[in-house]
């Protein structure tokens, strides 16, 4: 199966799967998308989400961030780990959005990239979900992972597996691909054993359709380098 085909089989049967699938970070405006965002590296939405509602309460908008007493800051997010560096960079792109953007949160991906703090895979979340502009794919370890045991990508770099994404799926789809693997890879296609037994995409889609759990664990013993 040509990899065009197999990434519209893909999204139609994930669609039909997940009907549901959105950003799971809680946001009511780009700001609080971008901020939520910032603080999800090396956590999880759920911690996330447990966080921001009484830093938003407290910091409102970029204005409030940006002048808010750094310690204060870390405090609040502390839970969500690498508190000091996430500090820094949600009130340095608060800062630069006030300065540069006069308190709204730019619109292009160059302009969202010129923020601290923002890389990618960042601008792709807050542009796709906040604006509804397809501009990338958001490819994080759930995505990264699911493209290349299903075969959508060789590649184990997000730029590169980006780019084939892009190039396989229609640019409409690009946002709701992401939340639709990652719902796949939360609960069916896991890092350790997947449970191929419960995938909607089946045999004839993936090429690591395996749901005999001791073929599988074979298998990837084979896959592991020696020495």
């Amino acid at each position: 199966m040509r990899r065009a085909e197999r990434a519209a089989i893909v999204l139609e049967r994930l669609r039909a799967a997940y009907p549901e699938a959105h950003c799971a970070l809680r946001h009511r405006n780009p700001f609080e998308l971008l901020v939520a965002t910032i603080l999800s590296a090396q956590c999880t939405d759920v911690r996330v989400n447990l966080v921001t509602p009484e830093l938003f309460e407290r910091f409102p908008d970029p204005a409030a961030l940006a002048g808010a007493e750094r310690t204060e800051v870390e405090a609040l997010i502390r839970s969500t780990g690498f508190y000091r560096n996430k500090a820094k960079s949600i009130q340095g792109a608060a800062a630069w959005i006030v300065a540069v953007y006069g308190g709204e949160v730019p619109r292009t991906m160059n302009d969202l990239l010129s923020l601290p703090g923002v890389a990618r895979k960042t601008a792709n979340v807050v542009l796709g979900n906040a604006f509804g502009i397809n501009e990338g794919i958001v490819v994080d370890t759930h995505v990264g992972r699911l493209s290349g045991r299903i075969g959508l990508s060789r590649r184990t770099d997000p730029p590169g597996i980006e780019r084939d994404l892009m190039k396989v799926f229609p640019r409409g789809a690009w946002t709701d691909l992401s939340h639709l693997l990652i719902d796949l890879g939360r609960g069916v296609c896991v890092a350790r054993r997947p449970r191929c037994e419960k995938c909607p995409l089946g045999v004839e889609v993936c090429r690591s359709f395996e749901p005999d759990r001791e073929k599988w664990k074979a298998r990837e013993k084979r896959r592991r380098p020696r020495g």
